[in-house]
């Protein structure tokens, strides 16, 4: 491959977690009384920050209104964590990929206790060698999560590529001087992630699968 080191985002990337995601939101805004939006616009938030995601989707709150509005999305995106699987191929696609002996790592919006979560459950913690996560520095689109990640593996950036659902993972790869692959299967339609230069766009993890192993 002519990549050493891939890089996954995780929700709408390797989980099936994005209209969870979004509504739990959704649901959130209700519960305390402020504009629900839409569904575009609470997929599009997706990848960022709370505090990203707060600015965007509720301008002007104030930091009760904040910490109130986290707790509830906390709470419905806890009881919904469940229903969230793999997307088809993903564990068949890392379990390949790490037998070729390419190196794996996560650049997750996911707060670390959340990401620990999902890593234990799925059994997928034992193939990536390192991980980043948006409470642990700078947030998305910002260089600093990819940066990290090619110091902790000593992986330049010419020999690393990002994998990612979202304009915000594409400009994260920009931004940090690494090449990306978009997939369309999650929070970003094709339309907008055409907006951002990606080496490829996939539509599923088979064609994701096929790209690396072919072009990787």
């Amino acid at each position: 491959m002519n990549y050493e080191l891939v890089i996954f985002d995780w929700d709408g990337t390797l989980m099936d977690s994005t209209k969870v995601i979004a509504s739990s939101l959704q649901s959130a805004c209700a519960d305390v009384g402020i504009a629900v939006p839409s569904e575009r616009d609470a997929l599009y938030v997706i990848g960022l920050n709370l505090a990203d995601t707060f600015d965007h989707v509720a301008p002007g709150l104030d930091e009760e209104g904040r910490r109130r509005l986290s707790e509830r999305y906390r709470h419905h995106f806890l009881a919904r964590e469940h229903e969230m699987p793999l997307y088809d191929g993903v564990v068949e696609m890392l379990s390949d990929l790490h037998g070729k002996g390419v190196r794996l790592a996560v650049a997750t919006g996911k707060a670390r206790r959340g990401l620990d979560r999902v890593l234990d459950a799925t059994g997928l913690g034992r193939w990536f060698e390192a991980t980043r996560c948006a409470d642990e520095g700078f947030a998305k689109p910002h260089p600093g999560m990819l940066l990290m990640l090619m110091d902790m593996t000593g992986v330049e950036p010419r020999r690393a590529i990002m994998v990612g659902d979202t304009t915000h993972d594409l400009e994260l790869a920009a931004n940090a001087g690494v090449d990306a692959v978009a997939v369309t299967y999650g929070a970003h339609d094709e339309r907008l992630l055409e907006t951002r230069p990606a080496k490829a766009r996939c539509a599923s993890v088979a064609e994701l699968h096929r790209w690396l192993t072919s072009n990787g």
